[in-house]
């Protein structure tokens, strides 16, 4: 399942970005169903996410590893990790890249592909791919709204 988008930041110079965006606390506030978010080292983070599709909830316990780091452009991600209660095993690839349109504008775009199996898979595509982009959706917003308060209120105040 492939998910993708942009979207612009303004008032925001390209490396205070980049560094909001590594923060472990800062992913977990965005992500809905964030449980728990720590870094093990500066490459590796475990978490647990609850989400709840159809009538089946699963809590992910997942391991997310920084593949590649190009500092403050560009970062892919990979992880793995199964439902605590067996309901399925995901994968997924995620790169984020930033470009500094001007001193104080930055384009954050992302690409995505995850992988389901178990009951979560059996939902059908077309029933993940809606829950995968209503997740997506309601985690950009977050982050763009972090982002803001963090970033660009900080630069103001």
């Amino acid at each position: 399942m492939l998910l993708e988008g942009k979207f612009t930041l303004q008032d925001a110079p390209i490396q205070e970005v980049w560094d909001f965006l590594l923060k472990p606390e800062t992913l977990a506030s965005c992500i809905p169903g964030a449980e728990k978010m720590e870094a093990i080292d500066d490459k590796t983070y475990e978490s647990i996410v609850k989400q709840s599709v159809g009538p089946i909830s699963v809590r992910f316990k997942f391991t997310t590893t920084l593949a590649e780091i190009d500092p403050p452009r560009h970062v892919k991600a990979v992880g793995r990790g199964a439902d605590i209660g067996k309901a399925g095993t995901f994968t997924q690839e995620t790169t984020v890249d930033l470009t500094e349109l001007s001193k104080d504008s930055v384009e954050v775009s992302y690409h995505s592909n995850v992988s389901l199996v178990g009951k979560l898979a059996t939902f059908g595509e077309r029933i993940m791919r809606a829950k995968a982009k209503d997740l997506e959706r309601e985690f950009t917003h977050n982050l763009q709204e972090k982002l803001k308060a963090e970033v660009v209120g900080k630069k103001k105040g």
